[in-house]
C-alpha cells in the first residue's frame, strides 16, 4: 500500500512544481511585455523583444499566451486588476480621510514602481480602448459606481466636504498617473534626467495634501 501511494504523492509534487514554474514564467513574460508595449506600442512590439526581456525562449511566450494579441490582453487585464485592488479599502465603515489617503498613496506608488503599466494603459485609451473598452464599461464602471456611492454617503453624512463623487476619482487618477504617463514633461520642468524616490515622496505628499484639503479632510 505504501508503494502504491508514493507515485500519487510524487505526481502531486510534480504538479505543484509545474504550477509554480508556470506562475514564475508568466510573471516574467507579463513584466517584460509591459515594458516593451510601453516603449514600442502594440504595433511596434515583437514577441522576440519580449522574450529577450523576459530571459525566456520565444517558444515559451507562444506556449503560455499563444499570440501577441493574447499577451497584450493579459497585460492590460493585469494592469487594470492591480489598479482596482487599492480601491477596495474605500468602504462604508472606513474612516474617510484614511481610506482616501491610502488610495491616493497606493496609486502614487504604482506610478512610481510600474510607470510602464500606466503608459501601456494610457496608450490603449488614446487609441480608443479597442481591447479594454468592455472591461471599462463593466468591471471598472461597476466598481467605481460602488465606490462613488461610498463617497456620496460620507458627504451626505457630513463626514467630508461636498464633492462630485465620480469626478473625484477622475481627479485622483489624473493627479497620480501624470507622474508616470508624462514623466518626460515632469523631468524637463524639474531639470532632471529621471524622477528619483525623493521626487515621488515630494509629489505624493503634495497630491495627498491637495486632494484631502479639497475634500475637507
Amino acid at each position: 500500500m505504501r508503494s502504491g501511494m508514493q507515485p500519487r504523492s510524487k505526481s502531486a509534487a510534480d504538479s505543484t512544481a509545474k504550477g509554480q514554474i508556470r506562475q514564475t514564467n508568466e510573471a516574467l513574460i507579463l513584466l517584460a511585455a509591459e515594458k516593451v508595449f510601453a516603449r514600442a506600442g502594440f504595433g511596434g512590439a515583437t514577441m522576440a523583444a519580449i522574450a529577450e526581456g523576459s530571459g525566456l525562449p520565444k517558444a515559451n511566450l507562444h506556449y503560455y499566451f499563444g499570440s501577441k494579441e493574447v499577451l497584450y490582453r493579459a497585460v492590460l487585464a493585469r494592469i487594470l486588476n492591480d489598479w482596482l485592488v487599492p480601491a477596495h479599502g474605500i468602504s462604508h465603515d472606513a474612516e474617510p480621510r484614511a481610506a482616501l489617503e491610502n488610495y491616493i498613496r497606493a496609486k502614487m506608488a504604482l506610478s512610481a514602481q510600474r510607470p510602464d503599466a500606466s503608459k501601456v494603459f494610457a496608450n490603449e485609451l488614446l487609441h480608443g480602448a479597442p481591447v479594454v473598452r468592455t472591461l471599462l464599461a463593466t468591471e471598472l464602471r461597476s466598481l467605481m459606481q460602488e465606490k462613488a456611492s461610498v463617497v456620496q454617503a460620507w458627504v451626505d453624512a457630513g463626514r467630508m466636504a461636498p464633492v462630485d463623487a465620480v469626478h473625484l476619482f477622475f481627479t485622483i487618477w489624473a493627479a497620480t498617473q501624470t507622474y508616470a504617463d508624462f514623466d518626460v514633461q515632469v523631468c524637463a520642468v524639474l531639470g532632471k534626467e529621471a524622477l528619483e524616490p525623493a521626487d515621488y515622496r515630494r509629489a505624493t505628499e503634495h497630491v495627498v495634501s491637495l486632494l484631502l484639503r479639497g475634500c475637507g479632510l
